[in-house]
């Protein structure tokens, strides 16, 4: 019985460990997205011009610059977690291949990408039910531009899901299919005939 539970509280101990490299890892690919984020509001001249309409869809509906930031940094950090996470996070003596890896890690991120851009929308559209007020949200100050909040909160909203996906369907390990053995394989004996 001890030793039932002395398992359960390592797997417990390393599914936290797990958790908290993931953590980490998010924290850095945050960091990550946000200066892509940073850079290409700066290269577009600015915060106040994250609205800009880049060409139109059909409909009422338009591609905007702000659109445009959060696709390149979600592939920019998408591609710096997958990494970290694959040698750090989920550490196995066995993995797949790095592309078996990196597509459902990929697809995963997808659709969190497909939610946050929603929000990302949401956060920066004045007519939206969750644009971030001002105050203390604005358009053209630094550390309140709503554009860098907008990013933040989408980012911190579409995270938790991924740890449980990944960890179940992109970091699974591979089952050894061989028994081990101690034992080497035996050869004929040399020069027997």
């Amino acid at each position: 019985m001890g030793s039932e539970a002395d398992s359960r509280r390592r797997d417990w101990g390393h599914t936290l460990l797990e958790f908290i490299r993931f953590g980490i890892v998010g924290g850095s690919g945050v960091v990550v997205n946000l200066v892509v984020a940073y850079i290409m509001t700066q290269l577009n001249g600015g915060v106040s011009n994250d609205n800009r309409i880049l060409f139109d869809l059909p409909g009422p509906y338009a591609f905007r610059w702000t659109l445009l930031v959060w696709i390149v940094g979600f592939l920019v950090a998408n591609v710096w977690n997958f990494q970290l996470n694959r040698v750090w996070t989920f550490q196995r003596d066995r993995m797949r291949g790095w592309w078996e890896e990196f597509w459902p890690f990929f697809a995963i991120g997808l659709v969190a990408a497909a939610v946050g851009a929603a929000l990302k929308v949401g956060f920066t559209n004045p007519t939206s039910p969750i644009y971030l007020p001002s105050p203390p949200f604005n358009d053209h100050e630094g550390l309140r531009a709503r554009a860098y909040w907008a990013q933040l909160f989408t980012i911190l909203l579409t995270m938790p899901i991924n740890y449980l996906v990944n960890k179940v369907w992109t970091f699974r390990a591979i089952p050894d299919k061989q028994p081990r053995t101690t034992r080497r394989p035996s050869r004929p004996a040399a020069g027997v005939g």
